[in-house]
């Protein structure tokens, strides 16, 4: 587990990173136009990518400096895991519905219709990953109180 935390933590901040420039670039291109409710979601979306880029760079260095503190833990990134997790499902969740559409059959590289496709996709993909993260810890969490042993066994 340990081997894999800090890479599944990198792969969560590096998403996020990308997923901060497509939420950037949308929140400007729908700073005058289009419904509310999509604008709200992109708006949720570049929150959400500016929480987990934060957040999960620093535990990336804090894991990667070995610092043990409260902030470090396994408790508070499980804590942080679930929370993250369910802003980037609530996310993606929402915005499906809203986006229109899922075919972009026929539709040039980059286009609107890819591009709020991919938005989507991320965010899935940011879930699944913090998802993942929280069971290798809880897995790697029990197979360490398993096979510990006290002083008294010979």
């Amino acid at each position: 587990m340990t081997s894999y935390h800090p890479l599944l933590f990198t792969l969560i901040a590096l998403l996020a990173m990308a997923e901060l420039g497509l939420s950037a670039f949308w929140t400007h291109q729908v700073q005058h136009q289009g419904s509310s409710r999509f604008k709200s979601l992109i708006i949720l979306f570049l929150f959400n990518s500016v929480w987990t880029t934060l957040f999960a760079g620093a535990y990336v260095f804090w894991i990667i400096d070995g610092a043990l503190h409260e902030l470090a833990s396994i408790g508070s990134s499980g804590i942080w895991l679930t929370v993250t997790a369910i802003l980037w499902g609530v996310a993606a969740g929402l915005f499906h519905s809203v986006r229109g559409g899922g075919n972009c059959n026929g539709a040039p590289a980059i286009s609107p219709c890819r591009e709020t496709l991919a938005i989507e996709a991320i965010g899935w993909t940011e879930m699944g990953l913090c998802i993942l993260t929280l069971l290798a810890a809880c897995f790697w969490v029990r197979s360490s109180r398993r096979s510990y042993r006290g002083s008294y066994y010979v």
